[in-house]
């Protein structure tokens, strides 16, 4: 393990390697600033690079924490570099990343910073309605939030509010999920099916079962999800069509659905596709398959995929 001054001589000469990074986790706050100083002087390239490495390793090993750093690359001059420390920092729940975020999202003067900082914002708005974060900052994300969504922004960024919105029952936000589907704009539609799904509020479900029937994939996608998340049991008929969907990730949104609902219409669908010679139509059916089991308690169910795990790699030998 390299110390953190050869860590900063070769960050410095810019030859760090992927392993390297790994030693700039964990860091204490003077560390990290010591680090970022270093990558401040770097060509916008490297600092790049750098932060992009750092965001791949924490997606695929959680035990990393580069926050301390990410955290300093908010304000990096770089609108690349802002936007994917605010990507980096998705499991980050230290209350301190509030006002950063709320400034990225408020202050940014690049339209992608603000909308990776408003959906960033969405998981501490989560975590208030959870009872996990104090009245203060929550009002905080609540009101920086909701001052996106209302004001003069750009569709991106309000969309993205709006999603994030969504964790929200106030009547504020159900209004603006409201209009939002009544918008002229096809994008903030889709937004707001989406953000139908995530309230988790039963009162929308003739809106989302509608947009099943969309000529747009997009709609199609976000509606059969927003299906699964509301277990919208009337809904399973269609979503057994969408099965067959002309769009993959819709065929795929459908199967997931009909996982989170259950029922035997939707278990005897999963069974068929769970035998399907196209592997990412056999795999989302079993992932399915295994959720129905985990939510809806159905022994059955579970019998038959362990089978057909055996039988699946009865055949790979």
């Amino acid at each position: 393990m390299r110390t953190i001054e050869q860590l900063l001589e070769i960050i410095q000469a810019g030859r760090a390697s992927r392993s390297d990074l790994y030693g700039l986790s964990n860091l204490s706050q003077s560390q990290a600033r010591q680090v970022w100083t270093v990558c401040a002087r770097l060509p916008v390239a490297s600092r790049r690079a750098v932060t992009r490495a750092l965001v791949e390793i924490t997606e695929s090993d959680f035990e990393v924490n580069f926050c301390e750093i990410l955290r300093l690359a908010l304000e990096d001059e770089d609108a690349e570099v802002r936007r994917a420390a605010v990507e980096g920092l998705w499991e980050d729940e230290d209350v301190r990343l509030v006002p950063m975020l709320a400034a990225r999202l408020l202050e940014d003067p690049v339209v992608e910073v603000r909308a990776a900082a408003a959906t960033s914002l969405g998981r501490f708005l989560l975590l208030g309605e959870l009872g996990k974060l104090r009245a203060r900052p929550y009002n905080k994300v609540l009101q920086t939030l909701l001052a996106a969504c209302k004001g003069e922004e750009s569709v991106e960024v309000r969309r993205r509010a709006l999603e994030s919105l969504a964790y929200s029952a106030t009547k504020a936000v159900v209004d603006l999920i409201r209009a939002a589907y009544q918008d002229p704009d096809e994008r903030m539609q889709v937004s707001a099916i989406f953000a139908m799904g995530r309230s988790a509020d039963e009162r929308w479900a003739a809106e989302v079962a509608r947009e099943l029937h969309s000529a747009n994939p997009q709609m199609r996608y976000e509606a059969a999800h927003a299906c699964g998340e509301l277990a919208l049991e009337e809904t399973v008929p269609v979503l057994i069509e969408l099965v067959g969907d002309v769009d993959v990730e819709v065929q795929e949104a459908a199967i997931w659905a009909l996982g989170q609902i259950g029922g035997d219409e939707a278990r005897q669908t999963l069974e068929v596709c769970a035998r399907s010679n196209d592997e990412a139509l056999r795999e989302a059916a079993r992932e399915a398959l295994r959720e129905l089991e985990f939510l809806h308690g159905d022994l059955g169910t579970f019998l038959l995929f362990d089978f057909l795990e055996e039988e699946g790699e009865g055949e790979e030998e």
